[in-house]
């Protein structure tokens, strides 16, 4: 059942300011017994049955200390390194004769405690086998076989370097197939890439996953863009109502717009020409109208053909020219000039501005003008910018985008396009929705494009952050595209791999096209944003961020694929994607706490989460708190300290509010260390608190009773000019129980805030 989000306020404050420590790494604390432990983990492996490969050497898994270069495991003759899966994982080939030495060491390590390469052994973590569960690709394992007698897989073997061994192991591996009765329907053989598409059952995939030169088994790209929703008549399209004046507006800043579009005329407020005043706001380009459709739609993908029924009314400026570059006047001004109009005339708060310029890739220095521009404008009209992370150019995806993806976008040249770095707005980046490319549509029994990302895994060509200070962006992400490798054309394709919106030529009868970028990925997250105004139309646009983080999540592909890289996930993934299954409302097992205060320098704000015992109480299972932190503060561009005010939040566990207060209250360093986080969040204080939206998750599996306080901090840059005026800000809390779909908790907290009120009036008089 639906219900208002609960609205709650803070107890009481304090001063004081609390820092975490990373702890490092654990090293080896006894070295003899370390030998001992990885001559045992090295007797399991070479004491199991060998696996058939192109020669008889084993594959042997090696866990290793995270940066430690596995190429010096080669100083040992017989060993061979063939992969590395990971940054602490690594995969050699090794004779008998290897096995023997290094166990001969670990012998002599384990007794003397040192011994010749003793540096290589400490390095080492453990000796493991390739298993079949390495080898069994994430949709493999996600979804199973289509077909327990026949499905298509993809087999990737292991491109090794030698080209003797090379066509040795390809062809062992088609001398397999053919005594296993295996259908071959392709193969790929690239420097780094190494595949065959073959027909299987599921027993015939089980020999392959247990065959040595296999590094992978998976299905075939399976998401696609059904061409038929693109070929929808105009009179096939629904009638729609107009939407009502007083409904929450969006505005696009933009090449302008196709006004007269049949999906975008009900809801159409005011278009206006920001850099030719006085003339039409045409769009020229099919950009303006394809960041409108989704502004005011969302996602399209699950609305076509015909659940299309806007309820957001829709405003566009025209900043840009059509061809972006005849600029003769700076962009900041149109933009603001088109923002303070449709603020003052219909009260937007709403912006989306799908741009970023790509002379200007932050390079870790100071924020540059249009983003410093939208952060001014953000705290000065309590307005909402919405921004894309900017993209990759189709020549500057690397050539090995295949075997390097998602490393590569971790590169210097890949960060943020301005106003990416805009810490008050929103940064969005993309993610592949798509798999199946058109080629791939027609010849699915071919492989000649194969896919970067896979579903919900980053575009291959968003950029990455953190923006200024190490702030986390993009903030979220949303379906932006996909890119295939094209074998034949030794190229990339992207057709029927982009986000499907409103096209300018629908008076040719084309009302949709798709086309790849974050700019089709802001419009998604700008239209979550507007949304939540209809829900709670009087709130600001740090509410608005603080819900929109507080339902956030990193796709489980995403997750996956990054686990081991918790910096690249936030660069590209931020705080994850919007989930909007409970974005507007409460219900009975999801509830979601909002509230708005202002905070002094060097204070700090205290809230108990009036959880019930239900929640806490029961069967060992999965329980979830989110909390989002929102303010704008005042920027400056000629400080090291971009922002006037750090405010931050810590998750702490205590036994009352009083033990909470005396932990802060005090003025000693070492005092306010006593101070713990609670466990279990998925980014720390240090890291969330470095931007002016700062979201985490904490995840709860062990039942017993606990109190939760949130705890907010202020502390101000030397420079701040008005030290005394309170920082305004935003929270929003959601919890869920995950695992009991008859909790409910909504009724209870709903009574126990009404509780605590009914406490404070009767304190106060």
């Amino acid at each position: 059942m639906p219900y208002e989000h609960l609205r709650v306020v803070r107890d009481e404050p304090v001063t004081l300011r609390k820092k975490n420590r990373f702890p490092g790494f654990p090293k080896p604390s006894d070295v003899r017994q370390h030998g001992v432990q990885l001559q045992r983990s090295l007797t399991v492996v070479t004491e199991a049955p060998a696996e058939p490969g192109f020669d008889e050497r084993r594959l042997l898994r090696i866990d290793v200390l995270e940066g430690f270069r596995p190429d010096a495991l080669e100083v040992i003759p017989g060993l061979t390194v063939v992969s590395q899966e990971g940054r602490s994982v690594a995969l050699l080939f090794s004779t008998e004769d290897a096995l023997a030495v290094v166990d001969q060491r670990l012998t002599v390590l384990a007794r003397d405690g040192n011994v010749t390469y003793a540096n290589l052994l400490l390095a080492i973590r453990g000796f493991d086998s390739w298993t079949p569960a390495d080898r069994t690709g994430p949709a493999l394992a996600q979804l199973g076989l289509p077909d327990e007698d026949s499905s298509i897989v993809d087999v990737e073997l292991w491109p090794i370097e030698r080209n003797d061994e090379r066509v040795r192991l390809v062809r062992a591996f088609e001398e397999l197939l053919r005594a296993e009765h295996i259908e071959t329907l392709d193969r790929l053989d690239k420097e780094s890439l190494l595949m065959f598409k073959l027909r299987a059952s599921a027993a015939q995939v089980d020999v392959l996953l247990r065959y040595r030169d296999v590094r992978l088994v998976d299905l075939p790209p399976s998401f696609r863009l059904d061409l038929q929703s693109l070929q929808l008549d105009i009179n096939d399209l629904p009638d729609l109502d107009p939407v009502p004046d007083d409904a929450p507006g969006v505005c696009v800043l933009d090449t302008g717009i196709a006004a007269a579009h049949p999906l975008l005329v009900p809801a159409i407020g005011e278009t206006g020409n920001f850099i030719e005043p006085g003339e039409p706001a045409a769009d020229e380009d099919g950009h303006g109208t394809r960041v409108a459709g989704l502004a005011l739609y969302g996602s399209m993908t699950d609305l076509l053909p015909d659940r299309f029924a806007p309820q957001l009314r829709l405003f566009a400026g025209k900043v840009f020219s059509n061809d972006g570059q005849d600029q003769t006047h700076f962009v900041e001004k149109a933009v603001e000039d088109a923002v303070r109009y449709f603020r003052e005339e219909y009260g937007c708060k709403i912006f989306c501005l799908a741009y970023g310029d790509a002379n200007k890739v932050y390079d870790g220095r100071h924020v540059r003008g249009l983003a410093y521009t939208l952060d001014r404008l953000s705290r000065e009209l309590n307005i909402l910018f919405v921004v894309p992370t900017g993209n990759l150019l189709s020549d500057e995806i690397p050539a090995d985008a295949l075997q390097t993806y998602p490393k590569y976008l971790s590169g210097s040249e890949f960060r943020l396009l301005d106003p990416a770095t805009s810490i008050n707005s929103l940064t969005v980046g993309g993610l592949a929705e798509f798999e199946l490319d058109h080629q791939a549509q027609r010849f699915p029994e071919r492989i000649e494009t194969t896919p970067i990302a896979r579903r919900n895994q980053p575009s291959p060509f968003t950029r990455s952050g953190p923006s200024v200070a190490g702030a986390v962006k993009p903030d979220f992400v949303a379906f932006g595209g996909n890119v295939a490798r094209h074998h034949l054309r030794n190229g990339f394709a992207g057709q029927r791999l982009g986000v499907v919106s409103t096209s300018r030529n629908f008076a040719d009868g084309r009302l949709f096209d798709d086309a790849p970028g974050t700019s089709f990925a802001a419009p998604q997250v700008a239209h979550l944003a507007a949304t939540v105004l209809r829900f709670l139309p009087d709130a600001s646009a740090n509410m608005v961020r603080a819900i929109l983080g507080a339902h956030a999540r990193v796709p489980g592909e995403t997750e996956i694929l990054l686990a081991e890289d918790d910096e690249l996930k936030l660069g590209l993934g931020g705080f994850g994607r919007v989930v909007t299954r409970h974005l507007f409302e409460s219900d009975d097992d999801a509830v979601t706490l909002v509230a708005e205060d202002a905070i002094a320098t060097d204070h700090h704000h205290f809230y108990e989460l009036l959880l019930p015992d239900e929640f806490w109480q029961g069967r060992k299972r999965a329980r979830e708190i989110s909390v989002a932190l929102a303010y704008s503060p005042t920027v400056k561009t000629t400080r090291i300290g971009y922002r006037s005010s750090k405010l931050s939040f810590n998750v702490v566990e205590a036994e009352s509010l009083e033990q909470v207060s005396g932990w802060f209250n005090t003025n000693r360093v070492a005092a306010a260390r006593k101070l713990a986080e609670s466990a279990f969040a998925n980014i720390n204080a240090t890291t969330r608190s470095k931007g002016t939206l700062q979201c985490a998750t904490w995840t709860y599996k062990v039942s017993k009773d606990r109190r939760l306080f949130i705890v907010v901090t202020r502390k101000d840059e030397p420079w701040n000019p008005r030290p005394d005026i309170s920082e305004p800000y935003s929270m929003a809390v959601t919890f869920r129980d995950l695992e009991n779909a008859d909790a409910n908790l909504y009724v209870q907290v709903r009574q126990r805030l009404r509780q605590r009120e009914q406490a404070r009036v009767r304190n106060v008089r």
